[in-house]
């Protein structure tokens, strides 16, 4: 579901290096970004956990160990929708359908439990994941904050 922009109400972009420190960064931006739209804490903590999975696939599988830099863009609208864009140009993923099964992973050592898109999946309210091979991959993850407290 595409938004017109005159539906946006703020944005914000980052470019960060992959290295291992910068998820901790990305996740602080994110939420301080998002707290203009007024999120229960409960709401923030699935945003920042959600992205948290999201920049650790970039660093880990996008470059796996090489360099390469993640772009986020976080857009807020009007609605109270945010959505979240985390993008590399690392090796892609061959086939997005597996990689999005519960445990799949491709750690041979199995340090990694295969539960990355499982858990982005929970935490927001849609993702999608695009990606080809030796181009990249792009998550994006939409979340309505104040959703629940609406319901009634």
């Amino acid at each position: 579901m595409k938004r017109r922009v005159l539906n946006e109400r703020n944005r914000m972009s980052l470019c960060l290096p992959a290295v291992s420190v910068n998820e901790g960064v990305a996740r602080a931006a994110i939420a301080a970004f998002c707290a203009q739209q007024n999120p229960g804490a409960t709401e923030l903590a699935d945003i920042k956990c959600a992205v948290s999975e999201a920049v650790t696939n970039c660093i880990v599988h996008a470059y796996a160990g090489g360099t390469g830099a993640i772009y986020i863009t976080v857009v807020l609208y009007t609605d109270g929708t945010v959505r979240v864009v985390i993008k590399d140009k690392g090796c892609g993923i061959a086939d997005v359908r597996r990689a999005r099964e519960p445990l799949y992973t491709t750690d041979a050592v199995g340090e990694r439990s295969g539960m990355g898109f499982t858990v982005m999946e929970n935490f927001m309210d849609r993702l999608s994941v695009h990606s080809r091979p030796g181009k990249g991959t792009v998550v994006v993850m939409t979340k309505r904050i104040g959703a629940s407290d609406k319901k009634e």
